[in-house]
């Protein structure tokens, strides 16, 4: 591996900002906040708004809206009737 021209890896807390969720991961990120972890050392903390506990797709809770599709609501803004 080219000596200095890999970004820095290390350990850092990512939390889901809706549910309060945490995990500590590797990443090349970085941030000013830090946390205190489980294991009793302080780990960079970076937020995130959705995560594998928030996410639709992992927690099998999704919306559907009946909005109808493209013509239909074309149809609807501009008073169109079907013929």
């Amino acid at each position: 591996m080219k000596e200095n021209i890999h970004p820095d890896y290390h350990k850092v807390v990512f939390m889901d900002t809706n549910s309060g969720f945490k995990f500590l991961t590797g990443s090349t990120k970085s941030s000013n906040q830090t946390i205190e972890w489980e294991d009793g050392s302080t780990y960079p903390l970076i937020k995130v708004e959705v995560s594998s506990d928030t996410h639709p797709f992992y927690t099998g809770v999704q919306k559907f809206s009946d909005r109808g599709g493209r013509t239909e609501r074309f149809m609807k803004r501009y008073n169109f009737k079907n013929k």
